[in-house]
């Protein structure tokens, strides 16, 4: 990682300004440009054209979803040249609008404090000497994928395009962990962050994990990211990794770090991203009074990106499609395609497998008839979990993890 040292030790002697644009310039200026170029999303409650902008720092061309905070959502058909989704269109999500526009990283510290024995105040410096780790690991937004609902649900209407993979730079959090020394009695451990709300008496946006969870040595605080410095509307000097669990716990330009003597009872996890203790967090439309439990480990998904929905081909007896699959909490095991409606399923082939938490390329067969031809993927993981075929709801709108059908014209 020689380029990413030099780059880091470059940035270290000088404030860290962001380039072309400050975040809060982007958005009124540029939207009549970005109304030019429109993509749909074509999500079942209508309302899905989105603007597509290249107007936010450090990233190329992506579907606009939010503004003020920034929600930027990655073209699916970028998903198709790689398992690793590049920096400049890995998705955005921040909770609140208040968020940093340089970062100063001379000055910029670390603090864990709480139930230990040696609270710190650590530099970047000081964090970039600590034993490195790398790993590829899917995030994915919670309400990825949370505009196909049926019926509609509040919330930012996603597409598939609320997720990336990346190789991930970094330290374990068990290592800083022990660096400050653990008391006995430690029940979880909070994260805070840089980005302030912008409504007085609004929660600041925390997320907790439990003592062992956060001690396993897989989470990291990562500083690299795909080869490169983190992007600064991706968490820059540093984030939280969580590998197989939704992002909501990936805190961005992680600052604080709290080990607490009991469990967390603050907004961010005793009512935000709760969902329904039922299987695949499903309820009928309309329930209330339901138990919930935070939201926690992904589940499998796929997808096909070779060709998108809605497609018109010249007809062949068969076609090669592709595309990406993720085990969720673990390893893909094997991916299936249907072009029937799921009558008949092929077996796919698995590209490299570049860990149990990425993204892994999957490619196939499939016969076609003239007409529509809907193509359907499913992934079972390792731990034998497979895609249902129908849909879950819940009133947040999370973890949608069903059978996805491209429709593919051939004529």
């Amino acid at each position: 990682m020689d380029n990413f040292d030099a780059g880091l030790a470059s940035e270290t002697s000088r404030r860290r300004f962001l380039r072309h644009a400050a975040l809060g310039t982007v958005g009124l200026a540029a939207a009549p440009a970005l109304a030019q170029q429109l993509v749909d999303l074509k999500l079942p409650g209508g309302n899905a054209e989105r603007p597509m902008t290249s107007a936010f720092p450090g990233k190329g061309s992506m579907i606009l979803q939010r503004v003020h905070p920034p929600l930027l959502e990655t073209p699916m058909e970028v998903f198709d040249k790689s398992v690793f989704t590049p920096n400049d269109q890995f998705f955005v999500r921040w909770h609140w609008a208040d968020i940093p526009t340089s970062i100063d990283v001379e000055t910029f510290r670390l603090n864990v404090f709480g139930h230990v024995n040696r609270p710190l105040s650590i530099s970047l410096a000081q964090l970039l000497r600590l034993p490195r780790v790398e790993m590829a690991a899917v995030n994915q937004c919670s309400g990825n994928s949370r505009g196909l609902f049926q019926p509609r649900v509040a919330g930012a209407q996603w597409g598939n395009g609320a997720m990336g993979n990346a190789k991930w730079l970094g330290v374990r959090l068990r290592d800083v962990l022990d660096l400050a020394g653990v008391k006995a009695g430690a029940v979880q451990v909070r994260f805070g962050a840089l980005d302030q709300p912008v409504v007085a008496g609004a929660p600041d946006f925390e997320k907790a994990l439990d003592i062992d969870h956060a001690r396993d040595g897989e989470v990291m605080i990562a500083f690299g990211m795909n080869g490169e410095q983190l992007p600064l509307l991706n968490g820059f000097p540093c984030r939280l990794i969580v590998p197989g669990w939704y992002s909501t716990y990936w805190v961005k330009m992680l600052n604080s770090i709290e080990v607490l003597p009991g469990p967390d009872d603050q907004y961010w996890m005793a009512k935000a991203y709760k969902i329904p203790a039922t299987p695949g967090a499903n309820v009928a439309p309309g329930a209330r009074d339901f138990p919930t439990v935070p939201i926690n480990r992904m589940i499998p998904r796929s997808w096909m990106t070779s060709l998108p929905d809605g497609q018109a081909i010249a007809y062949e007896a068969s076609i090669p499609v592709g595309g990406i699959a993720m085990g969720g909490d673990c390893g893909v095991a094997k991916v299936d395609v249907s072009s029937d409606g799921g009558r008949t399923w092929y077996r796919t082939t698995l590209g490299a497998d570049e860990g149990r938490y990425s993204f892994r390329r999957w490619d196939g067969r499939v016969p076609l008839r003239r007409g529509a031809n809907p193509i359907m993927v499913r992934c079972w993981n390792t731990n034998g979990v497979a895609q249902p075929m129908k849909p879950i709801w819940n009133p947040g709108g999370f973890m949608r993890g069903n059978i996805e059908t491209t429709t593919i014209i051939a004529a």
